[in-house]
Parts: C-alpha cells; structure tokens; sequence
C-alpha cells in the first residue's frame, strides 16, 4: 500500500467545485467550503476507524461483524453506546492553541514546498493557525534566528538539527526533527565549459558550492568525489554559497559547479550558464534533504499548537507529493514572496520534465519527491558521513542521537491523524551509489571507506 494512500477523497481538490465565479471573494468562499468539507470527512473517518478499532481490536473480529450488518449499521450502533459526535468535535478542535502567531523562517528553494504552500493554500489555517513563513538569506541565519527564539520553527536542512543538538557549529541545544520536506530534488551542476569532462575523475582543481557544511549536500558531493577516488578535501575545493547565489557564482566563474537545491539547478540551465551532470536521486534514490525543524523547548511548552502544526506540515506534505498537483503548486509558490522564480523553472522541478541543459528534455516524475516520514536511518547515515569528515570525534550513540532528534512517532501519529499510512518500522535498509547501508551496523560500514578524514 502506498505510503500516501487516500489522504484526502480523490474529487476533493483545493480549488472551487465548478471553476467560474463572478467575483474573487465568491471564489474564494467556495473554496473555502470545499477545504472545510475535506477536512470534516478526514476527521469523521479517522474517530470512526479509531472507535471501531477499540470496540472490535481483532481485525477478524472487525471484519465479521461490519460484513454481518454493514458499515452504516454498525456506526448507528455505536453512536447509540459512545458519543461519536463530541468525539469528532474534539478531535477536529485538539487542545487549546497555546500560542496561535507563528514565524517559521524558510529558504526560498523547492525543498520548502509543503512549509510554504500550506500559507497561501490553507494548510495552517484549517488548523487555526496564523502562520508567518519569513525568507530568509541563509542556513546559518535560520539557525540563528531559530536559536535565538527569532522564529518558532524552521525549514533545515536535515542534518542541522542533528549538529546542532549534538554541538556541532553551535551551542548544544536539542532540536526535533517530527517530518522531512522532502526526498531527491537535487543535482550537481556544472559550469557549461565543462560540459566534454563529464568524467570526475577529470574534476581536480574544480570549485565546487554547497549550502551549508551541515547538509546532505555537503556528503552527497564528498561521497560522490571520493567513490570516484577524488579526495575531497585535497583535490578539489568546497565552499558554502547560499542557493539563491550559486547561478550568479557560477556565471560569474567564481566556481566550477554546485551540487544544490532545486530551483537552482533548473535556473542555472534556463539562463544557459550550466547543464544538469547528474541527479541527486541518482546517487541515493528515496535521500532526504530538508526537514521541519523545531527546538524541544518550543515541542514541550506548545504540545498542542506543535501539535496543529505537524498535522499542518503533513497534510501539505501528502498534497504535494500528489503529481495532479504539482503545476497548482507551482504557481502558489514561484512568486516573488516565496521563490520568486520564473514558473517555468519551478515547473520543470516539480513535474519532473525538464531540460537538462545539453539539449536533451528528461522526464524524471520523481525527480522531487515529498515524503514526511523522519527514518531513524537517515539520521544514523548522517552521523557516520558527519565523523567520515571530521565534523564529530569520538565515540557517537548513533542509535540514540537518532532516536532523540528525528521524531518518528510523533511523525507516524500525525500522519495517522492525516489519514495516511505511515510505516510500522523506524529504520530501513539504504543504498547509496551501489552500496548498502545498514543502520544497525553505523560503524562497520563507516570503517569501509578508504578516503575519510577519520
């Protein structure tokens, strides 16, 4: 089954029933009611279900009885012994909203899709939520701004709140991480006068840009290099450029190529200064990059508007991971407040046909993917590239910096509440560039490197 499977009725979308209105304000009443409609029937769904499961907890049991007096006739019978109706209402409200007014800062890249699209989609709002999403120049200003209490929660990238918890760059302070934004969505791009040294081996000396130290990004290009007996700390050299500035540092040679976020990589092929060398999903297909990241001070003093939050974040998540969504997306988000790039690029991210920059025109539909579920394995992989490269000494607790930062229960609960299916395990089997990866065996497969600082 798939891992999105039903979130919401299939002829529900978020736009108007019949597309024409007289006025912008009637517009938006419809879709609004379309919104609320979709909401109530997911929340009546998950309180049935989840009743159901505690009067009946024997699947058999269950199926017996809703295949002796039908599905209709057996919640008439169980709103005669339980109050289905306050059940329902409860659920849908949750607890109190310790603080409605958020600020969550966001870097304006394809990563941050469900973080930005739940603004002017409605996401937070069905959730009473009044949500501020602020752009925001670079990692280590969200970081900052985050830490200092600046926002309330954050677009990261995923292995930030893993460094940050654990000192790496900054203070100890523990951070979550309840979902991913998304999965794939990257690329190395190179400088179109290097487009006949598509070897890398033929890549020493080249300059290459990342986002951020703490980034997949970062051990994506490093893991990539050294599989093809480049060291990257000796053959090439890397430098931290913040994604809105890697097309202007590439036209202005300034660097030789970047493995970055989606837009950049598109936008880098549509002014015609770079060609896509490979995708990211290529190396590891299914990697996560970014994530929702939140302190576990801000988690433990708002459980419940935490709570609304990640419900939030989920259900937009679950959206856009739908590809009849993608071109309404794109639009929502390609404007100047969000990514403020041309739609045709953001287009091309989303829906997975694409230029490539050397005249071809690729079809990659999973090219981004958006998938919340926080894998432990992830974060375990994370922590083995983090002591390849000397960014963390000594003995790590891999299994429970994993266990402690990225919050697979809280992720599986709300999905739930989403109406999805989350998986039942918290770890998985991982492949990169061939090799295999298991998380219960972090230091084994660390000691298999040739080239590693270590």
């Amino acid at each position: 089954m798939s891992l999105f499977s039903n979130p919401f009725d299939s002829n529900v979308r978020l736009r108007c029933a019949c597309g024409q209105h007289q006025s912008e304000a009637e517009h938006q009443a419809s879709l609004t009611l379309v919104e609320q409609r979709s909401s109530d029937a997911l929340t009546s769904r998950v309180v049935e279900q989840a009743v159901m499961r505690a009067v009946f907890p024997e699947d058999g049991m269950r199926r017996r009885f809703l295949q002796a007096v039908g599905a209709p006739t057996a919640l008439a019978a169980l709103s005669a012994l339980f109050p289905l109706a306050a059940a329902k209402e409860a659920f849908a409200q949750g607890g109190k909203l310790e603080k409605a007014d958020l600020k969550i800062g966001f870097i304006p890249i394809t990563c941050a899709t469900p973080i930005i699209m739940a603004d002017p989609m409605g996401f937070y709002k069905r959730q009473g939520l009044n949500v501020e999403v602020i752009k925001t120049a670079g990692w280590a200003v969200i970081r900052d701004k985050t830490m200092n209490k600046e926002y309330d929660a954050a677009h990261m990238l995923s292995p930030m709140p893993i460094a940050i918890s654990i000192g790496a760059g900054a203070t100890p302070t523990p951070y979550t991480v309840p979902a991913i934004e998304n999965i794939n969505g990257q690329a190395i791009t190179l400088a179109m006068k290097h487009k006949d040294k598509r070897n890398p081996k033929d890549w020493k000396g080249f300059k290459f840009a990342i986002p951020f130290d703490y980034s997949m990004h970062n051990y994506l290009l490093r893991y990539y290099l050294a599989e093809h007996g480049l060291d990257p700390d000796r053959d090439v050299q890397i430098r931290v450029v913040p994604p809105p500035e890697m097309v202007a540092n590439l036209r202005a040679d300034n660097i030789d190529g970047f493995l970055g976020p989606d837009p950049v990589n598109q936008r880098a092929v549509f002014d015609g200064v770079g060609f896509i060398h490979i995708l990211s999903k290529e190396l590891w297909d299914g990697h996560p990059c970014c994530a929702f990241a939140a302190s576990k001070e801000f988690m433990t003093s708002n459980p419940n508007t935490y709570a609304a939050l990640l419900r939030a974040i989920v259900q937009a998540t679950a959206y856009a991971q739908k590809a009849e969504n993608r071109k309404e997306i794109a639009a929502a988000i390609s404007t100047s407040n969000y990514l403020n790039q041309p739609l045709t690029v953001v287009e091309q991210v989303l829906t997975g046909t694409f230029a490539d920059g050397l005249g071809g025109v690729k079809k990659v539909p999973d090219r981004a993917g958006f998938d919340p579920f926080p894998w432990e394995s992830f974060a375990i992989w994370i922590l083995t590239q983090m002591q390849r490269w000397g960014q963390i000494k000594g003995e790590v607790d891999y299994q429970k910096i994993a266990r402690d930062v990225f919050l697979a229960t809280d992720a599986r609960r709300a999905m739930e509440q989403a109406g999805l299916v989350p998986p039942s395990a918290n770890t998985k089997s991982i492949t990169v560039m061939g090799k295999v990866f298991d998380s219960s065996k972090p230091k084994e497969y660390l000691d298999s490197f040739a080239i590693k600082k270590v």
